[in-house]
């Protein structure tokens, strides 16, 4: 990264870990600005990599929670627990629909920082999207770079 005279090329990186309650969204756009504000980067990239293949990083409305709601239904009409097409069970019922998810929705995403904060628009938060019925323990890199 080369930068002229307003800045410094910045790169941070960090760990989030998340104690999930099983199935559902964890809201994450806090904690994720949080990073970004400690840095002092006002321009750049945050990269979020979640270390996993059962659940899902998405940006998605963070008002209206039906809206999380409707997701969830479609998702599980979309690789349902328990269909027998599945044979990788050994986890359970719900691990290969979980898989199947995660590879849908994805394990990544890539936020702008613009003016030192997170550029999301006015309904968008950040949310880990646990697909497994029990709690898990889940990790997600957070990858920093722009300039100050």
């Amino acid at each position: 990264m080369q930068c002229d005279q307003r800045g410094k090329a910045v790169w941070r990186q960090a760990e989030i870990r998340i104690a999930t309650r099983g199935r559902g969204y964890h809201e994450l756009t806090a904690e994720v600005g949080s990073q970004v504000r400690g840095t002092g980067i006002r321009t750049g990239i945050c990269h979020l990599f979640l270390r996993h293949t059962s659940a899902s990083l998405c940006i998605t409305e963070n008002a209206d929670p039906e809206v999380r709601r409707d997701l969830q239904r479609f998702v599980e009409r979309l690789a349902p627990d328990g269909d027998p097409m599945f044979r990788h069970v050994a986890e359970g019922p719900d691990d290969m629909p979980a898989h199947v998810r995660s590879l849908v929705i994805g394990c990544e995403l890539s936020l702008p920082i613009r003016a030192g904060a997170l550029g999301l628009g006015s309904w968008q938060g950040v949310y880990l999207w646990e697909h497994r019925q029990h709690a898990m323990q889940r990790e997600i890199i957070v990858t920093l770079a722009g300039e100050s």
